[in-house]
């Protein structure tokens, strides 16, 4: 009888031995990934509120973890805290541990974000085309942000960079020169002109950090270093040359002289060079970007006329020694320097000759 007995306790406890193995290796199986190579990328929501239970739910009905149960059991046993709602792109060769990292991370997968791509040189108005082409926004959503004056004042309190020089009424529009060109990424289309702005006004101030002592101990204005630089910036195509038309505009400035730049006039004017030459009579204009016309002699442009990209403003901070006084370009964006005014007409003279200048109907 006592044979009998102690079988039936050996055997009870053999089947609770293997029935506990049986439970952790599926337990076990049930953490690991659900493909091991061969694997899909699935797009799932995590709304808002969801607790562990919901979110194993949506995980084992997308096909991405074994047991919507052993994920409950998994995060109790670890104390698992901190998942995100959001969108999120998994994959199916994800454990459970990477899966609820992800969701711990709140590393969203956004199906509509995009990009926009901000070149140096480009204008305010281009900008405004390029936004309403890429986004939901209108091109006038674009300057009636910039004619916000109570928007401004917000920025100018914001950044150590933007100052009251923005606010002058002569200005076309306040945050010219002051976006960073660069390449960004939003959400999707319905990106706010002031995302965007705010985006491209953080890339400049990182940009700037690294030049704020210099440009505090040479006494240069932000807006100086940048309205030179955006001149910079379109009549030197050639990152080489850009030194060089910066000690030209110093020069001049230094004796009184008007800078006489066609890039000034070109946004003066507010025509683009690509569209056509200039008339002499819009050369002759008096205008506080038209550094061709009368009262300019010794200024510069009231603001900047451009994005600018980092050669350009390390240009305007660092010119180069020179005593040149004029420089031409031909139109393939060469440049050719001179000290006096007899050498600067034999440039042109062969510029002329050559097929090479520009001319003025």
């Amino acid at each position: 009888m006592k044979k009998v007995v102690i079988g039936v306790i050996v055997a009870i406890i053999l089947i609770i031995v293997i029935g506990v193995l049986g439970v952790v290796m599926f337990y076990n199986s049930s953490l690991k990934p659900i493909a091991e190579s061969d694997s899909n990328e699935i797009v799932v929501e995590i709304k808002e509120g969801s607790t562990a239970s919901d979110i194993a739910k949506v995980l084992e009905e997308n096909n991405l973890i074994k047991s919507a149960l052993v994920f409950k059991i998994y995060t109790k046993l670890n104390d698992v805290s901190g998942m995100q709602a959001g969108t999120y792109k998994l994959n199916q060769n994800m454990s459970v541990e990477k899966i609820i990292e992800n969701l711990q991370k709140g590393t969203d997968y956004f199906p509509d974000e995009f990009n926009i791509t901000f070149v140096e040189g480009k204008n305010m108005r281009w900008i405004a085309s390029t936004i309403a082409e890429k986004t939901n926004n209108t091109e006038d959503d674009v300057f009636n942000k910039l004619s916000d004056k109570e928007y401004i004042k917000t920025l100018i309190n914001k950044y150590w960079f933007l100052t009251d020089d923005i606010l002058d009424e002569n200005i076309y529009y306040p945050l010219e020169g002051y976006l960073f060109p660069d390449t960004y990424t939003f959400e999707n289309q319905d990106v706010t002109v002031e995302t965007i702005f705010t985006a491209m006004l953080d890339q400049m101030e990182k940009k700037l950090a690294d030049y704020k002592e210099e440009i505090q101990n040479q006494g240069f204005s932000v807006h100086k270093v940048l309205t030179v630089a955006s001149i910079v910036e379109l009549e030197a195509a050639r990152v080489e040359d850009r030194s060089g038309v910066a000690s030209v505009l110093y020069n001049r400035l230094k004796k009184n002289m008007a800078l006489g730049s066609d890039v000034t006039t070109y946004y003066a004017i507010k025509v683009d060079m690509s569209e056509r030459d200039l008339y002499q009579s819009e050369l002759n204009r008096y205008n506080p970007y038209n550094t061709r016309g009368p009262k300019m002699e010794g200024k510069l442009p009231i603001g900047p006329i451009s994005m600018v990209g980092i050669e350009s403003i390390e240009a305007a901070l660092k010119p180069k020694d020179t005593n040149y006084l004029y420089f031409v370009a031909d139109k393939d964006g060469k440049i050719y320097f001179a000290e006096t005014s007899s050498e600067h007409d034999k440039n042109i003279e062969k510029l002329q000759n050559s097929g090479m200048w520009y001319t003025y109907n």
